[in-house]
């Protein structure tokens, strides 16, 4: 299991280089099993909100393992979530509504049986996007509520790891109860494609733990270790950008959705409660404006996907003006 690693190291200066291709291709990986799993039956909601976030929120989890088990401070997995949670609500998928536009809900009303029935299942999409949003809304004031002493404890660590499972017993049952409704049993190539996904997995560990370890040496220029949270925060969403563009293009809005926001649940509130548990997590100086930002982006989402169900190129544009906000603020607010 070690080879790998040794054998990256070996390559000197190159070697930072072959973790980043190595972390593309395993998410590449994952995002191919992904789309097999979509195809023999699984439906877009339940992928976007029981397997795919764990698999584009792999690496930030694999970033709190580095980071608890290492002298990294702990305020770096805050700002990491933080970059991640911001940039999937706004940047991620505000472009794929620039490109092609989200729309949830048919424009004509189909008139065949078939038709009619995609129709209804567009609709519970859209009212389980509006669930998992209000999630999110809950989650991250829950965070902000417990940190607003200016850090997070153990106990606090314990709420929110709590909150994360509950939410995800509630979807593990009604996807049961779906199947046990419409008489589906799960297809055996779902153990294959789970083992590769276990297989990019590594490949994503591999990757994280090289790469903060590579950045731990760097000590001046913007790509050093002053900016350990940032840049991990920007490498864990590629997965994420890869998803939010290749299923913008195949016109699956539902996936966009459901996968950006529950990859946002695994970083808030699971990665920053199971760091909590392990040492205390102190506010980053922009802690504030990036819930702000956060809360805003969802409240945004949850307004159009109820009142229009879609998500206008324009509101695209503005959520990617907001991006900007949130940089501003980070780095010179």
């Amino acid at each position: 299991m070690n080879a790998l690693p040794k054998w990256i190291e070996s390559l000197g200066p190159f070697s930072p280089w072959v973790l980043l291709a190595l972390f593309i291709a395993a998410s590449a990986l994952m995002i191919w099993r992904l789309e097999h799993m979509t195809e023999s039956g699984v439906e877009g909601t339940v992928l976007g909100t029981l397997v795919m976030p764990y698999c584009s929120g792999l690496g930030n989890l694999i970033f709190v393992f580095v980071v608890v088990t290492s002298s990294v401070r702990s305020t770096e997995v805050m700002t990491n979530c933080l970059v991640n949670n911001v940039t999937n609500m706004t940047l991620l998928i505000g472009l794929p509504a620039i490109f092609w536009g989200i729309g949830l809900v048919p424009k004509n009303k189909p008139k065949a049986k078939k038709g009619k029935k995609k129709e209804e299942e567009r609709r519970l999409n859209r009212l389980a996007m509006l669930l998992t949003l209000t999630a999110v809304l809950f989650f991250t004031g829950a965070v902000w509520a417990l940190a607003r002493d200016g850090e997070l404890n153990f106990t606090d660590g314990l709420v929110l790891v709590g909150l994360f499972l509950f939410w995800q017993c509630f979807h593990v049952f009604d996807v049961l109860k779906n199947n046990v409704r419409q008489n589906r049993s799960l297809d055996w190539m779902l153990a294959v494609d789970l083992g590769l996904l276990l297989v990019g997995g590594y490949g994503i560990y591999v990757s994280v733990q090289g790469l903060v370890d590579w950045l731990a040496t760097v000590q001046t220029g913007f790509i050093s270790a002053k900016n350990l949270g940032w840049l991990s925060g920007w490498l864990m969403v590629l997965p994420n950008a890869l998803l939010a563009l290749y299923y913008g293009w195949k016109r699956q809005p539902e996936v966009i959705y459901t996968s950006q926001v529950g990859d946002g649940h695994i970083c808030i509130p699971l990665c920053v409660g199971l760091c909590a548990l392990a040492k205390p997590i102190r506010n980053p100086p922009f802690f504030e404006s990036g819930i702000l930002v956060l809360v805003g982006a969802v409240a945004l989402h949850f307004v159009t996907v109820l009142l229009l169900g879609q998500l206008p190129r324009f509101f695209g544009w503005l959520l990617a003006g907001v991006y900007g906000f949130f940089l501003y603020k980070g780095f010179l607010g």
